[in-house]
């Protein structure tokens, strides 16, 4: 079965187009995937025989991306190494799981993959995935990124972020990021906010002012 979610042409032109196929096998998925090749532009979500394919656009884009560099000027002012993995392709066959966040990282766990392919059946999962979502999506994310065991969930609508930690196999929304536990969401909130009114580069600036007195105090 496959099925197209409507929403207003306002929020398909700003934010992403989304097609949701059901009953799709293992095998299924991993030949789209195949035959999408590595450099596709959609996003592929797989979840226990539900695919979503997405096509994000600019809202989309620009939200994700601004995201990413807010958390790695916060790992470069804070001396903490990193190994960004974008939408990298994460599979665990045997969950039947898979998903292209927006944002992948490792952060603790970073001197275990560093320098290599990251190999999720001998890995560690990544410490932080981003998802930007700013129309619905029928994946159940909190479910696929628990299986596999991410520690830190951070999810985007456009307006809100909510922060996820992993405890006891499922995820529990927390006030502030366990990895930059000092930092308020309202930060990322100003840090979008500045981006939107007088450029990124002019945001970015400020963004690591503030970061280099509240470390100086």
């Amino acid at each position: 079965m496959v099925s197209t979610r409507e929403t207003t042409p306002q929020t398909i032109d700003l934010a992403e187009k989304r097609v949701v196929l059901h009953h799709v096998s293992w095998q299924s998925y991993e030949k789209f995937l195949d035959a999408m090749g590595d450099s596709h532009s959609a996003r592929l979500t797989y979840y226990k025989g539900t695919l979503e394919i997405v096509a994000p656009l600019e809202a989309h884009e620009n939200s994700g991306s601004l995201v990413g560099q807010f958390i790695e000027i916060l790992t470069e002012e804070l001396n903490l190494n990193l190994k960004s993995m974008g939408s990298t392709t994460l599979k665990r066959p045997e969950l039947k799981v898979g998903g292209e966040p927006d944002k992948c990282y490792y952060v603790a766990n970073e001197p275990l993959v560093r320098g290599r392919t990251v190999d999720l059946t001998i890995d560690p999962p990544p410490d932080l995935i981003v998802e930007v979502d700013i129309t619905h999506t029928d994946i159940n994310k909190n479910a696929l990124y628990a299986e596999m065991g991410v520690g830190e969930f951070w999810r985007y609508n456009g307006k809100t972020l909510t922060i996820y930690q992993l405890q006891n196999g499922s995820y529990q929304e927390v006030s502030t990021s366990p990895t930059f536990s000092w930092v308020e969401k309202e930060r990322l909130y100003e840090f979008l906010k500045d981006c939107a009114q007088q450029g990124e580069t002019q945001a970015k600036r400020m963004f690591r002012t503030w970061i280099r007195e509240q470390l100086s105090r």
